[in-house]
């Protein structure tokens, strides 16, 4: 599985990009996490808010942090 994290960086971004290396450990699966941080490629998901989850090319998260348990359910 692929996930994106879309973000400039700020500390919502972080604290998504945590809330899923969180989630992947405690599943224990080996998944792919990018972080993807340039504007025309968080645009082309057709995302304006960040941050944002993105899962095997689909966004399924936008413009809120996600808690560990909400990933995790999405990673099954």
């Amino acid at each position: 599985m692929k996930l994106e994290i879309l973000g400039t960086g700020c500390r919502k971004c972080q604290a998504l990009t945590q809330n899923v290396s969180t989630a992947v450990a405690e599943t224990g699966a080996t998944h792919t996490i990018t972080k993807v941080e340039d504007l025309p490629s968080i645009m082309a998901y057709g995302v304006m808010s960040t941050p944002a989850l993105v899962i095997d090319g689909t966004v399924r998260i936008a413009g809120r942090v996600a808690d560990v348990e909400e990933i995790k359910a999405l990673l099954r």
